[in-house]
C-alpha cells in the first residue's frame, strides 16, 4: 500500500467552505483522513503553507482528436491539464468527424486511456453530425461511456428536434448541455453590439440573443423535465431567467468560461484575434454581473472552454479568424484574479471549479472528504509571473493571456494519488 501524508497545507474545502491549515492523508489513491497524525509508513510532503484543493474538473475541453491532432492531442492536453491543476477533462464532441456514434466514442476513450495522464470523460453529440436534424443514439452512447450530450456552439435551431432529444434524454437520465444563443441573431457576428463594435466596424450580436436562447431552452425544460446545463451564461440579461428557472425547480445548471469572467469586449482592442471567442466577450457591466452570479452560486461552474486553434486560423482578419482560446494551464491563475480582487474566496471558487462539476456528473471527486479519490492540486496563490505563451504545454498557443501578469502557480497535481505534475516541494 502507498500512503502519502500532506502536512502544513492550507486545506481549501469547497464542501464546508473553509480555508484552514491542516493535513491530508492518502492511501492507495483514496483520501483516508483529514488532520490526523502521519502514519509511520507514509511519504510525507511538507506543503510549506501552500494551498491544497480538489483537482479541477474542467467541463467543455476540446481535444482535437480525431481529425485535427496538429492542434491538440490527448497527450498534449493531458500534460497541459496536469500543469494547470486540472485532474479531469470532460471533452467536447465537436471534432472532425464529430463524436456521434459508439464507435467514435470508443476511439476517444481508448486514445485517452493510453495518452492522457489525467482523467478523461467524453461527451457525445446530441444530433448526428451536429446538423440539428436527427438525434443521436443516446442510449447506445450512454452505454459506451458518454457522460453528456451536446452539439457545442452549434445551436439546435429546430425546436421540435430539440424537444424530442430532451424527452428521450429525460427517459434515460442523460444530461444535455446547451449553448444558449438565438442562431438567427448571432449568425455572422464576431463581437457584442455596442460602441466598441461600431467604432471597429465589426458585425455584432446583441446580448439579448443569449437571453432569447435561454428562454427557449427553459420553456422546453418545463415541457420535458430533462436535465440541462447551459455551457456559458455571459450576460446580465440572462441571469433573471436562470434564477427563475432554478427557483421553479427545473433541473438546470449553468457555467461560464474563465475568459468571460476576466476579460471584456474592450480587450479586443485593435482586432486582436486571440480575444475572439464564442460567445464574444461582453461589456464590463456584464462581466461584473456574472462574477457576482458565480460568487452567489447562481452560475454553478467555471471552466476553461479550452479551444485550441493553430496559428494559420488565428492570423487572419478578425471576422475571418477562428474563435476560441486555450485555457487548461491558465484557468487557475486567471480565476485567482477574482480572489485577489476580493470578488470571491478560494472555497467558493473551488466549489465552481471542482465540487459543482462533480455533482453535475455524479462523480465522487471534487472534494477532500474521506473515501474521495485523491485528485488534488497544490498551488501557491500569490506567486507572480508573466505568462509567455511559448511555455504552454498545449500544441496550440492561442491564449489571450500572453504577456499578462498573473498570480498563482501550480506546484503539484495528483490523480488517484499519483503525482502527474511537479516535483517535491520539500526542497
Amino acid at each position: 500500500m502507498t500512503t502519502v501524508h500532506f502536512t502544513n497545507a492550507r486545506i481549501i474545502d469547497p464542501v464546508a467552505l473553509t480555508d484552514l491549515s491542516g493535513s491530508l492523508t492518502v492511501r492507495d489513491g483514496v483520501i483516508i483522513a483529514r488532520d490526523a497524525k502521519s502514519p509511520k509508513d507514509a511519504d510525507v510532503i511538507d506543503c510549506h503553507g501552500a494551498c491544497l484543493a480538489p483537482g479541477i474538473i474542467d467541463i467543455g475541453v476540446k481535444v482535437s482528436e480525431p481529425g485535427e491532432r496538429h492542434k491538440e492531442s490527448f497527450r498534449s492536453a493531458g500534460r497541459a491539464a496536469a500543469a494547470g491543476g486540472v485532474t479531469t477533462m470532460v471533452t467536447r464532441p465537436d471534432t472532425h468527424p464529430p463524436i456521434d456514434t459508439p464507435e467514435a466514442l470508443e476511439f476517444v476513450r481508448r486514445r485517452a486511456e493510453v495518452e492522457s495522464i489525467v482523467n478523461v470523460l467524453p461527451m457525445a453529440t446530441l444530433t448526428k453530425g451536429r446538423a440539428g436534424t436527427e438525434m443521436t443514439e443516446i442510449g447506445f452512447l450512454l452505454d459506451a461511456g458518454a457522460v453528456a450530450f451536446t452539439d457545442g456552439a452549434q445551436v439546435v435551431a429546430d425546436t421540435k428536434v430539440l424537444s424530442r432529444a430532451l424527452t428521450y434524454a429525460r427517459s434515460l437520465g442523460a444530461l444535455v448541455i446547451g449553448h444558449p444563443q438565438d442562431p438567427g441573431l448571432s449568425r455572422g457576428a464576431c463581437v457584442t453590439t455596442g460602441k466598441f463594435a461600431s467604432l471597429r466596424g465589426l458585425p455584432g450580436v446583441s446580448p439579448m440573443a443569449e437571453r432569447m436562447g435561454l428562454d427557449r431552452d427553459i420553456a422546453l425544460l418545463e415541457m420535458t423535465g430533462a436535465r440541462y446545463h447551459a455551457d456559458q451564461i455571459t450576460t446580465a440579461r440572462a441571469l433573471p431567467a436562470l434564477e427563475r428557472a432554478k427557483r421553479n425547480g427545473l433541473s438546470i445548471t449553468a457555467g461560464i468560461s474563465i475568459h468571460h469572467l476576466t476579460l471584456n469586449d474592450m480587450d479586443v482592442a485593435d482586432y486582436r484575434t486571440f480575444f475572439k471567442l464564442t460567445p464574444p466577450l461582453r461589456s464590463e457591466d456584464d462581466r461584473q454581473a456574472v462574477i457576482h452570479a458565480v460568487a452567489e452560486g447562481l452560475i454553478d461552474i467555471v471552466c476553461s472552454m479550452h479551444t485550441p486553434q493553430d496559428e494559420e486560423s488565428k492570423r487572419l482578419p478578425f471576422e475571418q479568424a477562428a474563435p476560441g482560446a486555450v485555457g487548461l494551464q491558465t484557468l487557475l491563475p486567471a480565476a485567482l484574479r477574482l480572489v485577489h480582487n476580493d470578488q470571491i474566496d478560494l472555497p467558493r471558487l473551488f466549489r465552481a471549479l471542482s465540487l459543482n462539476p462533480a455533482h453535475l456528473l455524479n462523480l465522487p471527486a471534487g472534494r477532500l472528504t474521506e473515501d474521495a479519490p485523491a485528485d488534488l492540486v497544490l498551488f501557491d496563490p500569490d506567486a507572480p509571473f508573466v505568462l509567455d505563451r511559448s511555455t504552454l504545454l498545449s500544441k496550440s498557443k492561442n491564449t489571450p493571456f500572453d504577456g499578462a501578469r498573473l498570480q498563482g502557480r501550480v506546484l503539484g497535481t495528483w490523480v488517484a494519488g499519483t503525482r502527474v505534475f511537479g516535483e517535491s516541494v520539500d526542497a
